[in-house]
C-alpha cells in the first residue's frame, strides 16, 4: 500500500510539474485523470497493477 501512495505523489508532482513548465494544459490533465479513472475500474486493471508490482520489485532489486 505505501507504494501505490508514493507512486501517486510521484504522479502528481510529474503532472504539476508537466502543467507549470512544460505547457501541458490544465484540460489535458483532467482528461488523463479521468483516463485513469476509468481505467482503473476497467476488467485491464488487475494486469496493470501486477505489472507495476513487477517492475517495482525489479527495480527495488537493482544493485548498485
Amino acid at each position: 500500500m505505501a507504494l501505490s501512495i508514493s507512486v501517486v505523489v510521484l504522479l502528481a508532482i510529474i503532472v504539476f510539474l508537466l502543467v507549470r513548465k512544460s505547457g501541458l494544459k490544465a484540460g489535458h490533465a483532467v482528461v488523463c485523470m479521468l483516463l485513469g479513472f476509468y481505467l482503473a475500474s476497467s476488467s485491464v486493471a488487475p494486469t496493470i497493477s501486477e505489472l507495476t508490482n513487477n517492475v517495482a520489485g525489479m527495480i527495488g532489486g537493482l544493485k548498485f
